[in-house]
């Protein structure tokens, strides 16, 4: 039976599943409530503060489309901000702007996870795209009765930890930014006191969805490896 119709697999994601949808629409609520808190500089004219700031006139901030698509290269060294963050003259545009510079500054200084999480990136993407359809072609077999079962689904094991390491790194480079954009945008008196808080607001929001994210892949591979216990018992 595919996972998707077993009512095993809603139970081990229903927590991971609850706490996605919580976060995005806290993250959504904040980041319009920070629109309406004025800020000194737009996101872009924020980011390029702290970046000249730290020394990294090299790193080019560009627009981009889409809603929250904001991120930062650390191959073209080039921080994209969403029209709304770049433009953006208040405390949500410029809480992403500066987290994403935090990326930059990380990448500046050799900030450990952040090297191990580039590191990672081949293995998580090579995972995370065959991962599911090994275990769940491995699952079947083993429910066949076919010897090859448990290499194939152990296989797929293998690419879901890369990807569940990949996403347990990532939260330290996650938090370390947002604590670096907090700490400089009070530093360099871009937002006041009440942006400070719309700033908080919207990053820690942010955070979650990187929580939700990691808690779905570990659960997703312990509803497998629950359904491959349960196949070598039958």
């Amino acid at each position: 039976m595919p996972y998707f119709f077993d009512p095993y697999y809603f139970l081990f994601l229903a927590p991971a599943l609850i706490l996605m949808m919580w976060a995005q629409a806290r993250v959504r609520s904040t980041f319009h409530s920070g629109q309406e808190v004025p800020a000194a500089l737009s996101g872009a004219a924020a980011a390029r503060h702290i970046l000249d700031r730290a020394g990294l006139h090299h790193v080019e901030i560009e627009e981009t489309h889409g809603t929250l698509s904001d991120h930062y290269d650390p191959r073209g060294k080039v921080l994209r901000l969403s029209s709304a963050v770049y433009s953006g003259r208040n405390a949500a545009a410029v809480g992403i702007a500066a987290h994403e510079a935090g990326h930059a500054l990380q990448d500046a200084t050799q900030y450990a996870p952040l090297v191990i999480r580039n590191a990672a990136v081949p293995a998580a993407t090579f995972g995370g795209n065959i991962a599911g359809i090994l275990l769940m072609i491995g699952l079947f077999l083993v429910f066949a009765g076919a010897k090859l079962g448990t290499p194939v689904f152990f296989v797929g094991v293998l690419g879901y930890l890369a990807v569940l390491f990949f996403q347990v790194v990532n939260l330290p480079v996650e938090f370390d930014a947002s604590n670096r954009a907090k700490r400089l945008l009070d530093e360099l008196q871009i937002v006041d006191a009440d942006g400070g808080v719309a700033v908080r607001k919207v990053l820690n929001a942010a955070a979650w969805t990187y929580v939700a994210g990691t808690l779905q892949t570990m659960m997703t591979l312990l509803y497998f490896l629950f359904r491959f216990a349960g196949a070598r018992r039958d």
